[in-house]
């Protein structure tokens, strides 16, 4: 509380100039009407709009300083992170900050969440995990430093909050380029004003001395203040300025449709011109717009009437429309499950993927809408090596993926799945599971046998990834302490730190 007629220490966001505000060379109308004609030849893909530029504020000061809805706050996977940011929220919130944070459990990278911002001016705080950067995985680094944005923002919706007070997420600490990180951040925040502008009236971006060059550089490519700088900013976008959501793009994702579904293609010129066509007059059910089977396929292949090549191109103009699907599709009923979730990295660096056996209930969903939201969430992960880790724990046999669905899923995803795939632990297996697995990678499936490793006990996985880098089920911790002994927690990190 400050003395009485002392003045606040906090900054309100609306006595902040916009970053509309800040333009030194606006057009006047005779201008805006030359232009006319250039308009129409060399708009950038971020038009003017003086409407959003007047919501966005650049703005040298302590995030922890702004009075508005809700403030950023940067941390690591235990929001015990130690970096400026942090420290002057946690010291000006006080000492209930910390209690609170304990009731999240963590947060993962690219997440977001919420409490109360207690002797702060600002209402709430979200904490977020921005990535730790490795040239080698930047595309993994750029979608979750792209998600760690959108989820901001998504909250930010959901709460129905009039301001937010980013911090630059990426910390230096994690040595994220703070270039780069600034055209994601950037262009995230101006493709969710320009989907969602009316929920939001202020997005304030609270950056340093060393951070404000950099931002007053790159805010004209994203949020050009007249025409001339729109005109002016263009040369100097990246070659990926992202899809519609600001969303980081890989060329080797990008979806491809034939006008046409199923139906041969008269020549190459047409199939490159079937690009975003509408699907809805196929079916609205997932295996409709699916193309044939596989298996025949493969005999066509053996009959000499399908090249390799050919069978190739159409798989994966087959993953692609389940791809396009599955980012359509409400999949949230199957992601409340929590059966399959992205955690930390193996010994090897590689990213490590969850799969709850026991949260899957075979005979209550639809498993064509599983199968859309494996591929949904597994799609950027399988760009990179990574490995899954199969919880095999107290299932039922309400809880077993049969084999036609397993094969099916085999079948359906792209090559990269089965290339990148370097391990499967399959945790507490039973005897009968051992069987099952031999049986359907020897007669079922090529190439996954010698991937498949069982282990018994937490212990044993442990030699290839660290506990750290798991986020356990408890129900699987309970059973691994009855079963085998309470040794792992001496793996674990102290529940102090």
């Amino acid at each position: 509380m400050d003395p009485l007629g002392a003045p606040s220490q906090f900054v309100d966001v609306d006595t902040l100039p916009s970053w509309g505000n800040s333009c030194e060379d606006q057009l006047d109308a005779s201008e805006i009407a030359a232009e006319t004609y250039q308009e129409e030849t060399v708009r950038s893909p971020f038009l003017y709009n003086k409407d959003i530029n007047g919501k966005v504020v650049l703005w040298k000061g302590d995030v922890a300083l702004l009075n508005c809805t809700a403030i950023v706050n940067t941390s690591n996977e235990s929001l015990t992170d130690k970096n400026p940011v942090s420290e002057s929220i946690f010291m000006l919130a006080g000492p209930d900050l910390k209690e609170d944070l304990q009731k999240l459990r963590g947060c993962r990278t690219g997440e977001a969440k919420l409490t109360k911002g207690f002797n702060l001016a600002a209402r709430f705080i979200i904490h977020t995990v921005g990535p730790k950067y490795k040239s080698r995985y930047r595309t993994a680094a750029e979608s979750s430093l792209y998600s760690c944005y959108r989820n901001v923002l998504q909250l930010a919706k959901e709460q129905s909050m009039s301001s937010v007070g980013f911090c630059v997420i990426n910390s230096a600490k994690r040595g994220y380029p703070l270039e780069d990180a600034t055209h994601i951040a950037l262009r995230t925040v101006r493709r969710f004003l320009e989907i969602h502008g009316e929920t939001l009236e202020k997005v304030v971006f609270a950056v340093s001395e060393l951070e404000e060059a950099t931002y007053q550089k790159l805010l004209p490519l994203y949020f050009p203040r007249s025409l001339k700088e729109e005109s002016r900013s263009l040369p100097y976008l990246p070659a990926d300025i992202g899809n519609a959501e600001g969303e980081p793009v890989v060329p080797e994702r990008q979806i491809r449709i034939s006008e046409k579904p199923g139906a041969p293609e008269d020549n190459q010129e047409e199939e490159d011109e079937g690009l975003g066509v509408d699907l809805s007059f196929i079916g609205s059910h997932a295996f409709a717009r699916m193309e044939g089977d596989i298996d025949k396929q493969r005999r066509l292949i053996l009959q000499g009437q399908l090249s390799e090549a050919a069978l190739q191109k159409q798989h994966q103009r087959n993953y692609n429309r389940w791809l396009c699907q599955a980012r359509s599709e409400d999949l949230s009923d199957i992601a409340s499950l929590k059966a399959l979730y992205q955690t930390g990295v193996d010994n090897c660096g590689r990213t490590v993927m969850v799969v709850v056996g026991r949260n899957i209930p075979v005979t209550l969903i639809d498993m064509d809408k599983a199968l859309l939201y494996f591929i949904h969430v597994m799609d950027h992960i399988a760009v990179k090596e990574y490995v899954l880790v199969y919880f095999h724990t107290l299932t039922s046999e309400y809880n077993h993926l049969d084999s036609d669905f397993l094969k099916k899923l085999y079948d359906v995803v792209d090559v990269k799945y089965k290339r990148n795939l370097k391990a499967v632990y399959f945790v507490h297996p039973t005897f009968r599971s051992k069987v099952s697995t031999w049986f359907f990678t020897t007669f079922s499936v090529s190439g996954l046998k010698d991937k498949i490793h069982h282990v018994d006990s937490l212990h044993q996985l442990f030699s290839a990834i660290s506990p750290e880098q798991i986020d356990f089920p408890p129900f699987v911790l309970e059973y691994d302490a009855r079963e085998n002994g309470p040794y792992y927690t001496s793996y674990l990190p102290s529940p102090d730190l």
